[in-house]
This record gives C-alpha cells, sequence and structure tokens, in this order.
C-alpha cells in the first residue's frame, strides 16, 4: 500500500536505544549532539521577535511563489552585508532548506535521475533524494591537514543519469569551506557534464579557524554552470522555528532565467511560506545578527574547552575547525565507533555522534556539536578522555 518512500521502519538504533532507558531511569544526560540552537540555553531576544512576527500577522496573504517583494529583498541585503552582490531578482523564497532541496530536485531531475554529493555527510541529503525518488552517490573528501575536494573522485562518481553535485559550504561535519579554486574546477566540471550545482550554505556564518582562499557563496561568482546557493533562518539567524529558507541562483543568464520560471511553477503548487515570518523577515534578520553573534562566541568557547580537555590524552586529536557548529575528533581504531558511542551513553550518560553517521569510511571518528553550553563540553569531554585512555592503554 505505501511506496518507498514514505521510509515506514522507525526502529531505533542500538544507541537510541540505550539513551531512552537512560531517560526512562530518570538518569542524567548530557548531549553533546544538540543542534538546536533554542534549546542550547542561549539568550534569546524573545520580545523583539514576537514583536517582528505581531506585525507581520495583521499583514493580509500575499501568495507569491518566489516569495513576497520585501522578503527577497530581505535576504539580498542580508547576502550583501556580507559581501556579496545579491539582487532579490535571482532570489526565491522557501519554508526551509530542506524543502528548498526538494524544490531543486523537482526542477532538476526525474524518477530515478541521481544526485552526487561528498562524504562525510549529514544524513538528510539521502533521505530527501529518497523523497523525490532520487538516487545519492557519494565520494570521499581528502584530507591532508585539512579536508579537501578531491575533484577526480568527484568525477569519477558522475554517471549518465547525474543532474546535480551538491556540496555543503562549509561542510557538514568537517567543517571545511570550499576554496574559490576548487567551486571554479567543480563548476568547470558540471558544465562540461551539463549539470547543476547546488551549494547548501547555512553554516556559511559561522567561520572559526575559516582559512585564507575560502570562497564567497557559489552563486555571487560568474561561473559557468548552473548555480544554486541555499540558505535559511534556521542557521543564519539562530531560528529553526520560523521556518524560512532561501535559493539564490546563480550562472548563465539563460539558465537562470528558465531555472527561476521553474521555481516560480514549483513554488506556486505548494505556497508553503508563512506570510507573517515573510513580512517580518527584514526585521528578523536584525533580531538575528545578535544571536549569530551569541552563536558564534559559544561555538569558539566549546571549541577551545574541548580541545583542552581532550589534549590530556594525546591519542585524541580535535581536528580543525574551519566552520560550522560540529567538531570532528579522530580517536584510535580499537573498538567500533558505535560501540565507543554506547559506553559513553550507559557508563557516563555521554551522547556523541559515532562517525558512521555522518558516512566516515572507517571506525575511529566521533563528532561533537559546539553548540552544547561550555559547562556540557567540560563535563562531557572528560569521559571520553578517560574511556579513550583506558581502551588505548598497552
Amino acid at each position: 500500500m505505501f511506496s518507498s518512500r514514505a521510509r515506514l521502519d522507525s526502529t531505533p538504533n542500538r544507541i537510541a536505544e540505550v539513551i531512552s532507558h537512560r531517560r526512562a531511569s530518570g538518569a542524567g544526560l548530557i548531549d553533546l549532539t544538540a543542534s538546536n540552537p533554542t534549546t542550547c540555553g542561549l539568550d534569546y531576544p524573545h520580545a523583539q521577535i514576537g514583536e517582528a512576527l505581531a506585525i507581520g500577522a495583521l499583514s493580509p496573504y500575499q501568495p507569491e511563489p518566489l516569495g513576497i517583494a520585501s522578503a527577497r529583498e530581505a535576504v539580498a541585503a542580508h547576502l550583501r552585508s556580507r559581501g556579496e552582490s545579491a539582487t532579490a531578482t535571482d532570489v526565491a523564497i522557501t519554508a526551509s532548506t530542506s524543502e528548498a532541496y526538494g524544490y531543486l530536485f523537482k526542477l532538476l531531475a526525474d524518477p530515478g535521475d541521481q544526485v552526487v554529493t561528498a562524504r562525510p555527510a549529514y544524513p538528510l541529503l539521502e533521505h530527501l533524494a529518497q523523497s523525490e525518488s532520487l538516487a545519492i552517490a557519494q565520494f570521499p573528501l581528502a584530507r591532508d591537514g585539512r579536508w579537501h575536494l578531491d575533484v577526480d573522485a568527484l568525477a569519477g562518481s558522475i554517471g549518465p543519469r547525474t543532474r546535480a553535485v551538491a556540496l555543503v559550504h562549509p561542510n557538514n561535519p568537517t567543517g571545511s569551506y570550499l576554496t574559490l579554486a576548487e567551486l571554479r574546477e567543480v563548476a568547470g566540471l558540471c558544465a562540461a557534464r551539463g549539470i547543476a550545482l547546488i551549494s547548501d550554505e547555512v553554516f556559511h556564518d559561522y567561520p572559526i579557524e575559516a582559512r585564507a582562499g575560502a570562497a564567497r557563496s557559489a552563486a555571487d561568482y560568474d561561473l559557468p554552470c548552473l548555480t544554486f546557493s541555499l540558505g535559511g533562518l534556521s542557521k543564519s539567524a539562530g531560528m529553526p522555528h520560523l521556518k524560512l529558507g532561501w535559493i539564490r541562483v546563480g550562472g548563465p543568464q539563460e539558465l537562470r532565467v528558465n531555472a527561476l520560471r521553474g521555481l516560480e511553477a514549483i513554488g506556486d503548487d505548494f505556497l508553503a511560506v508563512a506570510t507573517p515570518v515573510q513580512v517580518a523577515l527584514p526585521r528578523l534578520f536584525e533580531i538575528g545578527a545578535t544571536v549569530r553573534d551569541r552563536i558564534r562566541a559559544r561555538t569558539r568557547l566549546s571549541l577551545i574547552a574541548l580541545r583542552q580537555i581532550l589534549s590530556a590524552e594525546k591519542s585524541i586529536e580535535v581536528l580543525p575547525v574551519e566552520g560550522g557548529w560540529s567538531a570532528v575528533v579522530r580517536v584510535p581504531r580499537i573498538v567500533a565507533d558505535e560501540d565507543l558511542a554506547l559506553a559513553l551513553v550507559e557508563y557516563f550518560g555521554v551522547i556523541i555522534h559515532p562517525g558512521y553517521f555522518f558516512d566516515f569510511e572507517s571506525d575511529g571518528w566521533l563528532v561533537v556539536s559546539l553548540l552544547s553550553p561550555q559547562e556540557d563540553i567540560e563535563e562531557g569531554a572528560r569521559p571520553i578522555a578517560e574511556l579513550v585512555a583506558v581502551l588505548a592503554a598497552p
């Protein structure tokens, strides 16, 4: 009766089961996987957000498929504030970045077609592609002191039914930004193969240890392929509950015009973005700057605390974090990452992500959220160092 896209199997994995049992027993948990900024103890200007939305709630319904003009201009103004040359005419408003992917998959691909992306990667993209009856092909990022794009590996993963390359800039969880040289290589490859480039830039506003040469938004360059840059309030303003994202379209003029025409037709079928949030968007961006600053301060302090504690165990390495909200931790490959994560929950009440969650190719990788409060980082990192030290002992 149900399609394969429904994903009806909700059987919890082993880690989720242990977490559930521990919660049911009333035992405490230290969550180092937190990704929702509204529940991480940050000081939010709730009254200002409420006032902005109240004004929007009084506005009449405006069913604009690409978003109302003031919202599109607000996004363009936000992008210009970080040094880009965005115009409202190249912006489409969506209800979220996830919905933006859905629109683009409908625009670019037919059922059975393929999207190529890098790994390690956040697992959501695979689910979104499956929801559109598309296949995902992955290629590995290379690492030689920093994570970087292997263009040859990317080229080898492109097949006859590939319709787009989707890259996260900066990557989640590695935090690595695309360099301008990498971006131009990918764009040249996409143009030669007649496919589009999707650049997911939700964490672009959160540099931490970014190196010189990091590219701006992909759609901000004069690239030879059709290009889409994605963003949203969830990360840029720390407001995931307000549900608004955007697509900025770049690339050759004719392709850009046709893409926006297609996005308008798709958007007209859904009209998913609430008018009050769109009307309030200019003010929400102003308020969001304060929230963004608080998140930046939190992630930097969390990274310092994580490094200070884990460096006590010489076999552990906290990798450089160019940007984003996560830190990748390298540990000895003594036990499976899942077993290590299970032990941390069961014996210490510490929740971390094992590397396989992000499609790391081998054991020896953990991922920690830098959104976690500093006291949680400090309390949760010590058991990681202690457990690894015991396991690594001769």
